[in-house]
């Protein structure tokens, strides 16, 4: 139980930052093509855009920081920004629906209700770390997430998985790589594309980019974390979407 604790304290370490009036530096969140690029697409997000000019996300997850502050804290805000930086002439509005120290399992239950009232183009869903703090059966896991995935399709909206996020500490104390592997399949299996958060927090961690094994920098690398991986997702969706970004300095 102690253990299980401390990986929540240090999850929630890099997941829950504080809002602040300074954008973070991003001169640091380079990512290899190969995991910013996706065979499955967004043909749905292309089109909304096309067409209206509009894109509508919903990030369901587990304690991610909200994105009601200006500067927009955590990586949904994060992506939010760098999406309408990249895509000047297109409305694009994110909203955030946490739900904490549930399983996947728990969460697809919900999603009539997380959805009532909200017409979403595209759905992205965190998932995955409490299943693998809890040890929940990997077979179980992939089917909540399969039937989950089918369920967000259902409501005609697209879906983007996101796995665990990295933390040499936790690895050292809850098997990941069931859970990992069950989110790929499931991704593959529903044809949606599945951005490799563990991988790509791994690979900061093994390059020096970030340091994810001491907590001596605390939220400030916290902040820095989530502004690098918002803008990945970013570029992700864009992507996905078969999308062209704005050449920099492009105004709305």
């Amino acid at each position: 139980m102690k253990a299980i604790v401390g990986l929540t304290a240090l999850a929630l370490m890099l997941m829950a930052v504080p809002a602040s009036a300074e954008d973070p530096p991003h001169a640091s969140c380079e990512v290899p093509a190969y995991l910013l690029t996706t065979e499955s697409k967004l043909p749905k997000v292309a089109e909304a855009i096309k067409t209206d000019q509009k894109l509508d996300i919903l990030v369901i997850g587990s304690r991610s920081a909200t994105i009601g502050a200006p500067d927009g804290t955590g990586f949904p805000g994060r992506m939010e920004a760098a999406l309408r930086e990249k895509l000047p002439s297109v409305t694009v509005n994110v909203t955030l629906q946490l739900q904490v120290k549930k399983t996947a399992e728990d969460v697809a239950k919900e999603f009539d209700q997380l959805l009532a009232g909200k017409k979403p183009t595209l759905v992205i869903w965190q998932t995955g770390t409490v299943d693998a703090m809890r040890s929940v059966d990997p077979d179980d896991f992939r089917t909540a997430v399969d039937e989950g995935v089918a369920a967000l399709q259902k409501t005609g909206a697209e879906v983007v998985l996101m796995n665990l996020q990295y933390s040499p500490r936790m690895e050292t104390m809850i098997t990941t790589t069931p859970y990992i592997d069950a989110m790929r399949v499931a991704a593959q299996d529903r044809e949606v594309p599945l951005f490799d958060r563990f991988a790509i927090m791994h690979l900061w961690n093994e390059t020096g980019r970030f340091d994810l094994f001491s907590a001596a920098r605390g939220l400030e690398m916290a902040k820095r974390v989530h502004d690098c991986l918002g803008r990945s997702l970013a570029t992700f969706v864009i992507d996905a979407a078969h999308l062209k970004p704005a050449e920099p300095g492009t105004q709305r």
